[in-house]
């Protein structure tokens, strides 16, 4: 029977939830020996619903978009250094669209067996579109999806 998680799919967006979810996919990896790719997508979806609504202009969505891709590009790269810390190697990909449907998309290219999400991050300003990207994909994905939450995934981590 082949490994039901040999290849995770970790989708970070900034909240802290998707970090602790990196940190459980890389408990997880090394438990069963799974492969990580981690995605952050850049939401240019409704960066062009603002602008269609008038409420950015062009300069300000092309600005807007370019931040994104370089918060994006922090959150993989601090991923990979969580990673580097336990001896173990990620791949990363920024993709760019609507959340649910750039991560179904990956889901299919990168031939993955489970889909690792953050949950629970009340605290976070874009708490509604996490919520809402996290359920579409959990709708739509053709695999499990794991939702992460918990205060013991930091102890796991660290006992790596």
């Amino acid at each position: 029977m082949k490994n039901p998680l040999s290849h995770l799919l970790l989708v970070v967006n900034g909240a802290e939830s998707s970090i602790v979810a990196a940190k459980y996919a890389i408990v997880l990896s090394r438990l069963y020996g799974s492969r990580i790719t981690a995605v952050y997508v850049v939401d240019t979806a409704t960066i062009r619903q603002l602008a269609l609504s008038r409420i950015f202009v062009p300069d300000e969505s092309e600005e807007y978009e370019r931040s994104l891709e370089e918060t994006g590009a922090r959150y993989l790269a601090y991923v990979e250094e969580l990673a580097k810390a336990k001896r173990f190697h990620l791949r990363t990909r920024l993709l760019k669209g609507a959340v649910a449907g750039e991560v179904i998309k990956a889901i299919t290219e990168e031939g993955a067996d489970c889909v690792v999400l953050g949950g629970g991050d009340s605290s976070s300003p874009y708490r509604d579109a996490i919520f809402e990207a996290n359920r579409e994909i959990a709708r739509n994905a053709p695999c499990p999806v794991l939702l992460v939450k918990g205060r013991d995934v930091e102890d796991a981590y660290r006992a790596l």
